[in-house]
């Protein structure tokens, strides 16, 4: 093991994840205007495009769940969902293990809607570092998981 593959002691941890923290704000902020000017064409929100990206990968949700599994409030949730209802890109059906709280599904125009947005950032994403190896993209994953799970203390919106 050589000095790089050592653990860090925890002030320079602390130092070292500090830089990620200063990149991931302004990634986050330029990935987001990135595509709200890609989703301009298609009518959609940023917040639309996450809730058809969550029930894409994950199926039917109810919207608590869309709120936990982004760390977003219901409220902002739910009005995502009613404008991505309004545009016939979701649905409500019953939810068999609870009464009062709907599953949110998405139509076939929202699959469709959603698969052209993804496979356009899939382009797009397909030009970032080309150097970069499954073992980069999976260390930056654990670290930034790492750093997730660090602030589980802290209440979701």
């Amino acid at each position: 093991m050589n000095d790089i593959d050592a653990p860090l002691p925890p002030d320079a941890l602390a130092r070292r994840l500090t830089e990620v923290y200063d990149l991931v704000g302004p990634l986050y902020r330029r990935a987001q205007r990135g595509v709200e000017q890609g989703l301009a064409a298609d009518g959609l929100s940023v917040g639309v495009r996450a809730v058809l990206t969550m029930l894409r990968r994950g199926g039917p949700m109810t919207v608590p769940q869309m709120g936990r599994a982004q760390a977003i409030s219901r409220q902002f949730v739910q009005r995502m969902v009613n404008d991505a209802a309004a545009q016939g890109l979701v649905e409500s059906i019953p939810n068999p293990a609870h009464r009062r709280s709907s599953l949110i599904r998405l139509t076939d125009r929202g699959r469709d809607t959603i698969d052209e947005v993804l496979d356009r950032e899939h382009r797009l994403l397909r030009e970032v570092g080309p150097g970069l190896t499954d073992a980069d993209v999976t260390t930056c994953l654990r670290v930034l998981g790492a750093m997730m799970t660090a602030l589980d203390h802290v209440a979701d919106a």
